[in-house]
């Protein structure tokens, strides 16, 4: 494993400028958004001309890698919403933000085989994640499954001929938003070889999930981790309970985004259970703690999980008690 970062973080600057910014910490490997207008990496350009060399030199010149691409914005308009909650990302009718997402995700795809990238990260999104709920209409997830396999199923093969895994975020108010969603999406298209999920232990501890449960159900599916921790703060439960809405910033909210180690994800346990797995990718640093600076982030973070990284799994004891000969 390594410690990754996620650029978007600073999405108001160049990219090399933040590379810069982070070289001095000890990050490894680089998430990078890919999503239309994200003012760092634009997939149209990296597929013509000596763009993807220019990038990849970029990395190595300040001794990273690049591991994954992100696509969060444009993907959601897959599934929807489809109406004016979506506007920020695309204007357009339903069918023309549909087509926008696809034609983004695999235009993201084919740009990450370029850039010699394994991943791409985004969201499936979903038209009303109400649906969810059996009431008052018990049909409407099912509705929701035909419309994930119809609509993923053509992408997923051209994620596939490009070499590159599609890395679903589990997240709520998206199609896939819990283990059982996770398992049933990966069902709904025959266990399809390119289809897999990043595990951002925040989201689903907003739902009181146990992400290293996540890890041990998904296991090899686990393609992409996000380090971001959370906080349930105990003294607002009683009043909003779990799901509150409102703006993540107000003293009495019950659910915060913390940097991780300022949380309760228990980071000891779900690295123990990334290796129990296999993963041998990053944790990429996400920040959206809404009680510090994002360079606070990025020097606490570096400091917490460094030493906590597992770098070589088990070799096993090779003395007579243990060797078997």
């Amino acid at each position: 494993m390594k410690l990754g970062f996620f650029t978007a973080n600073f999405t108001e600057k160049p990219l090399e400028e933040v590379i810069k910014l982070i070289e001095p910490y000890g990050y490894e490997t680089l998430e990078i958004p890919a999503y239309e207008g994200n003012g760092q990496l634009e997939t149209a350009d990296v597929i013509k001309g000596n763009k993807a060399a220019e990038v990849k030199k970029l990395a190595a010149d300040h001794g990273m890698t690049l591991q994954a691409l992100s696509n969060h914005a444009d993907s959601f308009l897959i599934m929807g919403p489809p109406g004016k909650e979506t506007d920020f990302i695309y204007k357009g009718t339903p069918e023309e933000k549909i087509a926008h997402g696809t034609e983004s995700l695999i235009r993201t795809a084919q740009a990450a085989n370029a850039l010699e990238i394994p991943i791409v990260v985004g969201y499936p999104g979903v038209e009303n994640w109400g649906r969810f709920f059996f009431f008052p209409y018990g049909q409407g997830w099912a509705e929701y499954e035909e419309q994930f396999k119809e609509r993923f199923t053509p992408i997923l093969d051209r994620f596939k001929e490009y070499g590159v895994k599609f890395a679903i975020e589990i997240h709520p108010n998206s199609f896939v938003y819990d283990i059982h969603t996770a398992e049933k999406a990966l069902e709904l298209v025959d266990y399809h070889p390119a289809l897999g999920y990043n595990l951002d232990p925040a989201n689903i501890l907003y739902l009181q999930i146990d992400p290293c449960v996540a890890i041990d159900r998904l296991k090899d599916r686990i393609f992409h981790v996000h380090a971001k921790d959370a906080e349930l703060a105990r003294h607002n439960l009683a009043l909003g309970g779990s799901l509150m809405h409102g703006d993540m910033k107000a003293l009495d909210h019950t659910y915060r985004f913390r940097i991780p180690g300022w949380g309760e994800v228990e980071w000891k346990r779900l690295i123990t259970e990334l290796s129990m797995v296999g993963y041998q990718g990053s944790l990429s640093y996400e920040h959206e703690d809404v009680t510090m600076s994002r360079m606070d982030g990025v020097k606490k973070t570096a400091a917490f999980l460094k030493p906590l990284i597992i770098e070589d799994p088990y070799e096993g004891r090779q003395d007579k008690l243990f060797s078997g000969d």
